[in-house]
């Protein structure tokens, strides 16, 4: 199939992230736009029925997240240099084990670095204020200090959390697809303060970012 056919799937987590990205997109017809719920789980599911169904070349995971202090302030954009499952693994007496270390597969997923670092790029470029690092899928959101300290010692350089990017990545990997991971950031990673976060804004983020997509993704 020529490639000129095949779309690119962007899958967010709820309905409101998903109308951000259509907002963004402005009808550009080469993307498809789907909500795929909440959690790794049905991140991996949904895409990868999406992706049975249809013809795709890329697929992006999008949507709000937690920005890590020093990394990626509340109002910014994060895109994923990789895509990490950060909780999948052990616990022993002596600290975390990821399935890394265990000798299960592998929790890290990377992106194409030059399309990544484009992506960066042009949203600078549009005036936003991006960053370019590790973005983390947990199965539970951060609500404490020492969690969040105990997950940038795990990652160092971790810029941002969410919940389906790995996920999302995951099915795109078994279709041989390549996989981004987009966020804006609404909330610091660390202790849980429901009323500093910045969802709305957030949102208006994540449409600013979407809308600079067409000029990077030809």
């Amino acid at each position: 199939m020529n490639e000129s056919t095949q779309k690119i799937l962007i899958v967010t987590a709820v309905a409101a992230e998903r109308e951000a990205v259509l907002r963004g997109l402005a009808g550009d017809n080469r993307y498809e736009v789907i909500a795929a719920g909440v959690g790794l789980a049905a991140a991996a599911s949904r895409t990868a029925k999406t992706l049975a169904s249809g013809h795709y070349k890329l697929v992006i995971s999008a949507g709000i997240g937690g920005g890590f202090p020093g990394q990626a302030p509340v109002g910014s954009l994060v895109v994923a240099s990789d895509i990490i499952a950060a909780d999948l693994g052990s616990e022993t007496p002596d600290g975390f084990l990821s399935v890394d270390k265990l000798g299960f597969g592998s929790a890290y997923i990377q992106t194409p670095s030059k399309l990544a670092v484009l992506l960066t790029e042009a949203l600078q470029a549009a005036g936003l204020i991006a960053a370019c690092g590790p973005i983390l899928s947990v199965s539970t959101t951060t609500g404490t200090k020492a969690t969040a300290e105990a997950l940038t010692a795990r990652v160092p350089g971790a810029a941002a959390e969410a919940m389906e990017g790995f996920g999302v990545a995951q099915a795109a990997q078994d279709f041989g697809l390549p996989v981004l991971e987009v966020r804006a950031i609404s909330n610091a990673v660390g202790p849980r303060d429901r009323d500093a976060w910045k969802i709305p804004q957030a949102l208006q983020t994540l449409e600013a970012a979407i809308s600079q997509l067409p000029e990077v993704l030809t």
